[in-house]
């Protein structure tokens, strides 16, 4: 399984990976209640989904 993406890791990975580690997460925990820990994680994966996408927009632009 591919690591997680850092949002202190100097560039941003592609929305697509970003993306796929929010589903990798979710699968994951699929079933069971979320700890404080899990929903931390979650926001900080969308963060970075949110960076990457609109680092994808600026370039379009």
């Amino acid at each position: 399984m591919p690591p997680t993406p850092s949002s202190c890791a100097g560039a941003l990975p592609a929305p697509a990976d970003a993306n796929e580690a929010i589903r990798r997460f979710v699968r994951a925990r699929r079933g069971r209640s979320w700890t404080a820990e899990d929903r931390a994680e979650y926001a900080r994966l969308l963060e970075i989904w949110t960076r990457a996408v609109r680092g994808a927009v600026v370039e379009a632009v």
